[in-house]
Parts: C-alpha cells; structure tokens; sequence
C-alpha cells in the first residue's frame, strides 16, 4: 500500500508542520509544522560559527529562509551559542532538503536526544517525498549558563509562513495560520570537546502565550 499521500498530508496538516520538528525535533510535538532555513542567510546571528574551516559548510535552498534575531549579546558564549543554535536549524533543514543528504552537519551540530528525533524527522521527509519551502522567523532567544559547557536557550518560532513541498510535483502544501502556527522551545545546550555548542535536547510547545503576535 502506498502510504505516501497519507505521509504528505500529514506533514501539512499544520501550517507550522514541518518547522517545528525541523527545528528541533522535539519530545512533546512530534507532528509540527512547515518551514524552512534561511536560503543560505543567517540574518542577525553572529558568523564567529561559519567561519571556522573546521565547521561543515551549510547551503538551503533558495526558496528557503530563516531569519533569526538578537544573535549578538556581548557575552561571547552566549553569542557562540546562539550562533551554534541557528546553524543546528539550518544543518536539520540542509538533511530534508537535501543539500546535505549525508547529514554531516545534522550530527554536527546535535546529540543525544535532539540528534535522533532529527534524524526520525528527516526520515519522516523521506520517506513522504516531500521538501521545505518558505519562511521563519526565531526571536526572543535568550540563553542561560548552566555551568562552563552547559546552557539552556528558549526561544519563540514564527512559521506561519512555511510549508511542506511534494518534490515530484513541486505541489505546496499550505495550511491556515493559528495560534499554533507560533511555538516555544526550551533547548539544552552542551559544549563538546571540539568547543561546538550541540543542541542535546528539546522540547515545543505550540500556541504558547508568550509566542502570540
């Protein structure tokens, strides 16, 4: 039985389907939204993270954008993680899109928990031959230290305006905006050995209050 119909509508049963789980993947919201990363912009987060020849370099679509904002603090490790937290959001839509279809930056860039709900969510994509295509926006990020390698970043994602595409017919999948199209995430973050700071763990909740425009 082809299950690809029932996977496609699936992933633009929200408007917010495919961003939230690309996002992060998250243990509480396992049928999210549609969005994407910014084509190959990173708005307002700092570059410090791109620049080193060490980091995998992320291209997106040029139908995709992600913007992110209050990327600088003048806390440099607040600022590195910020950046490594936006880049982790690229590296997840680079695997769906295919632009890096061995996943090279998704592992990079997460661990643990988050790294294989990614990776079930990428699948999913797969699976249903479906991409991304549109817009979010990630604002009201703010980072707290928990120790010398460890932090929570919580932040909001607008992804009203981003939606799932069959890759065959390049058919868009769009979806009514609500409430639900905005979501909060509260992230841990852990610096490896390497000095990365990787998204370990994640959890969204949509429609959240504070969210609301």
């Amino acid at each position: 039985m082809n299950r690809r119909p029932t996977l496609l509508t699936a992933l633009a049963l929200t408007a917010t389907a495919a961003l939230t789980l690309s996002a992060c993947g998250s243990d509480n919201d396992k049928a999210g939204g549609t969005q994407a990363d910014g084509g190959n912009k990173r708005a307002s987060v700092s570059t410090s993270a791109a620049t080193s020849p060490d980091r995998p370099k992320i291209e997106l679509p040029a139908d995709l954008e992600l913007t992110f904002e209050g990327g600088e603090t003048g806390d440099p490790v607040k600022d590195a993680i910020l950046a490594d937290n936006a880049e982790r959001m690229r590296a997840v839509d680079a695997a769906i899109t295919g632009t890096d279809p061995e996943g090279k930056a998704l592992a990079f860039y997460n661990t643990g928990k988050a790294l294989q709900a990614a990776q079930d969510w990428v699948a999913q994509f797969e699976e249903a031959g479906a991409t991304l295509t549109g817009e979010a926006r990630y604002y009201d990020r703010e980072v707290t230290l928990t120790g010398d390698r460890s932090a929570t970043l919580v932040f909001c994602a607008d992804e009203s305006r981003g939606f799932s595409k069959d890759k065959k017919t390049n058919e868009i999948h769009k979806t009514p905006v609500t409430k639900n199209s905005y979501v909060l995430y509260n992230t841990r973050l852990d610096k490896n050995v390497e000095g990365v700071w990787q998204t370990s763990q994640i959890i969204s909740t949509r429609g959240a209050t504070q969210c609301q425009p």
